[in-house]
């Protein structure tokens, strides 16, 4: 007999935001809060850990530099990789993600996402740059080994109201959207890897054989 599933779901969200307050923080908060309420409406708890990139800068860089985390940084890595769930939202600097942003995702090992759901977000000055998040930030973490939500959302300075509420129903709507993909995936609650090509590699006589006979050799 299988075990029953857990009541209880891990969504980690990571922020690249440079300045305190930031828009990238504040879109992170609002994706975050209606992926928590609608795996309440699920009946599943939600516990959540942010993760600001620029409380780990100084230790990024000398984890490139030396290969070794810090304990802080490790902890965050660890429980970036242990989710269930991932929220990452980055500005858009020269049209594409922030350098911050690309810089903690460097030290994650290739395919330590595997098969996780991730929901990608982006803020930037004007919507002309919303693109980015189709040509870099979603190609970011299929390399990592993410399932990536169909809808990403951008978010751009005219889109935000007073007191961080969203000015544009659309851009609420696609906050709604983008969470609900991620939620349901969420409460799956399973993690489907892709499939290792070298699994199941071919017979290196089966090659040989193959090639020998090749007509056009």
């Amino acid at each position: 007999m299988s075990e029953p599933r857990s009541s209880e779901r891990t969504l980690v969200v990571v922020s690249a935001g440079l300045s305190q307050p930031s828009s990238s923080r504040l879109l992170a908060d609002r994706l975050a809060a209606s992926v928590e309420r609608q795996l309440g409406e699920r009946d599943l708890a939600v516990r959540r850990r942010t993760i600001e990139a620029r409380d780990h800068a100084q230790d990024l860089v000398n984890n490139l530099l030396t290969g070794f985390p810090a304990p802080d940084l490790r902890a965050s890595l660890d429980a970036v990789i242990g989710a269930d769930g991932l929220i990452a939202v980055t500005p858009i600097f020269s049209a594409s993600y922030a350098g911050l942003f690309k810089l903690f995702f460097d030290v994650v090992e290739h395919e330590a996402l595997a098969g996780m759901p991730v929901l990608v977000g982006a803020t930037g000055g004007t919507a002309r740059h919303s693109l980015a998040l189709e040509h870099a930030v979603r190609p970011l973490f299929t390399y990592l080994g993410g399932t990536v939500m169909r809808t990403a959302v951008y978010a751009a300075s005219e889109d935000w109201g007073a007191a961080g509420v969203p000015a544009d129903a659309g851009l609420a709507e696609r906050i709604d959207r983008a969470a609900r993909e991620l939620a349901g995936a969420m409460a799956a609650g399973e993690r489907i890897a892709p499939a290792d090509p070298f699994e199941n590699p071919v017979p290196f006589d089966d090659l040989l054989r193959g090639a020998s006979s090749d007509p056009r050799r």
